[in-house]
């Protein structure tokens, strides 16, 4: 699947979104992608993993034992990776703003793990995530997204596998572009609603 075919089924999905819009990560941006549509249409979204899963086999990662995602946007990707690379998926949740397995979730000592995100921006979610699995006695082996809106330039530390990558703005909240400034932003995502 190429770039123009995974965008594709965002447009199709009714993901794809322009507007102004204030990113989980604080930035500001005229672009929006809603993965949570994408992957509501479970046929959709097994044909994104799929092509996802392919990639991850091709870059010749090794064994991989389990998928672990953050909590909330990375939870259904995590676990439609985990279905199509026939591992456990698990997921990390916020807990007083850090990253903690619950729900009876453990983590074996050494566990191979992928991490697996819907969008890549900044990273930070995905830094924060292997930084928990490595807390929790597994290895993060690499990291795999739908969408690497930062088009390869976010370092999340370990290899990075994006089904796409695209390179759109964001800005911060003092340095907007008029079009922006002139517009009120919303915040689409599931963390810092208001």
């Amino acid at each position: 699947m190429d770039r123009e075919q995974v965008l594709d089924e965002f447009r199709a999905a009714g993901a794809l979104l322009s507007g102004h819009f204030i990113l989980s990560s604080g930035l500001h941006s005229p672009t929006y992608l809603q993965c949570a549509r994408v992957m509501m249409d479970a046929a959709r979204g097994a044909r994104l993993c799929a092509a996802l899963a392919e990639k991850l086999r091709a870059a010749g990662l090794g064994g991989i034992d389990m998928v672990a995602s953050p909590a909330m946007g990375g939870v259904v990707v995590g676990y439609e990776m985990g279905r199509q690379l026939e591992r456990p998926a698990i997921f990390f949740e916020r807990v007083e703003g850090a990253f903690q397995l619950r729900r009876g979730f453990e983590m074996p000592r050494g566990a191979r793990c992928l991490m697996a995100e819907d969008v890549v921006t900044t990273g930070l979610s995905s830094r924060e995530c292997i930084a928990a699995i490595e807390a929790a006695g597994g290895t993060a082996v690499a990291g795999c997204c739908l969408i690497d809106r930062s088009s390869g330039k976010a370092d999340i530390g370990v290899p990075l596998i994006a089904l796409a990558e695209l390179d759109v703005p964001s800005y911060a909240a003092d340095s907007l572009p008029p079009e922006l400034a002139a517009t009120e932003g919303v915040k689409p995502g599931s963390r810092n609603l208001k």
